[in-house]
């Protein structure tokens, strides 16, 4: 398999690799906001900017000094404001990339806000967890004249197919291409050797164990693969790089430690390692 990674000019400054926008998070769930935007920064991010409702901010911004946060408007009862999508959309200029899903539940406006994404978002676009949820529910479509990466596990596809989990798992390889052909998106199909197609070109990825079968995992995966974007990298080449670096890092965690151990903030701490490889293996 051929990796390829983003350039990095040795005269660069934080906005020559990427300005990224995630848009993630809610009561409860403020890890994967923290998950997600950690992993970009660990995956060459100049800038990393998470926007998370204004009740779980300050405990987003407490995990890591080095993204900012901004804080989208809530009710007294710590959700989203219904407003809040437009609020969403003002924060689009000037970003290379976004990604929008991971922790942001399913309470209308967080489906508001995931609507206004796919349908005014012009950058490369990462969609995960409870955004394929809203896109599915919402039977949103994903023919964007931007590039958009999906990133379901089983579950996921099978709610934006409308297939059994069980025909999914017989044909993955088939229906992640089909999808792929039908939107306009990469696919990538999540699991024991994840899928990354674009419909044409396909990938089998050989790297990642078991011990990365654990919550918050794919969070990770969500902001290597924006952080690529954001770089300037194409959208496939992003999603196969980034799915075959988060599985590294995974498998020199496991090394270093055990598989049956690993939880996702430790992926976080691999991730530099896992590009250290890569870098040395160009």
């Amino acid at each position: 398999m051929k990796i390829q990674l983003p350039y990095r000019p040795a005269d660069g400054h934080k906005g020559t690799f990427g300005r990224i926008l995630i848009i993630a998070g809610s009561s409860g769930m403020s890890g994967a906001a923290c998950l997600a935007g950690t992993a970009a920064l660990r995956s060459g991010a100049g800038l990393v900017t998470l926007a998370v409702p204004e009740s779980i901010q300050s405990i987003v911004a407490a995990f890591e000094p080095s993204y900012t946060t901004i804080g989208l408007s809530c009710g007294n009862d710590g959700r989203l404001s219904t407003n809040v999508s437009r609020d969403a959309v003002e924060l689009l200029p000037t970003r290379d990339a976004v990604a929008i899903g991971p922790g942001l539940g399913q309470e209308p406006a967080s489906r508001a806000v995931i609507q206004a994404m796919i349908r005014q978002v012009n950058v490369p676009l990462v969609l995960d967890a409870d955004a394929l949820n809203a896109a599915a529910e919402d039977q949103l479509s994903l023919s964007r004249d931007a590039p958009t990466i999906v990133t379901p596990h089983t579950g996921e596809f099978a709610r934006l197919t409308g297939l059994s989990t069980q025909k999914i798992n017989c044909n993955r390889q088939t229906l992640a291409v089909d999808y792929a052909r039908q939107t306009g998106a990469v696919v990538v199909l999540k699991g024991v050797g994840t899928i990354v197609t674009d419909g044409i070109r396909t990938c089998v990825n050989t790297t990642g164990n078991s011990g990365m079968a654990t919550a918050g995992s794919g969070d990770v995966l969500t902001g290597v693969i924006a952080a690529l974007c954001g770089q300037g990298m194409g959208e496939y080449d992003a999603a196969v790089t980034g799915v075959f670096a988060h599985g590294l890092a995974g498998d020199l965690c496991a090394k270093a430690t055990s598989a049956r151990g690993l939880i996702a903030s430790d992926l976080l701490e691999f991730l530099p390692h896992a590009w250290a490889k890569l870098e040395m293996d160009q």
